[in-house]
């Protein structure tokens, strides 16, 4: 979960901080994975992995966010 930041001192410490906040999912998600190793596929529940190619969700709606947060910062990145 990401706190709430009222400032970033640069764009280097936005990306990091999602950065992290990914590989802190994806650290949750392969202890579950771990758990359901051989198991059989059928009865899984842990969720794939959110990187290496895999789709992140909600990623539109953060960005939106963000764009509207820091509107200089965010903006010209997205044309």
């Amino acid at each position: 979960m990401i706190k709430n930041r009222g400032h970033f001192p640069n764009d280097v410490a936005v990306r990091k901080l999602l950065w992290l906040a990914i590989c802190d999912i994806e650290d949750k998600r392969a202890r579950q994975r771990e758990k359901e190793r051989g198991t059989p596929a059928a009865t899984r529940r842990a969720p794939g992995r959110l990187v290496e190619g895999q789709v992140v969700t909600n990623w539109k709606q953060a960005l939106g966010q963000l764009a509207l947060a820091y509107p200089d910062r965010i903006e010209p990145h997205l044309s």
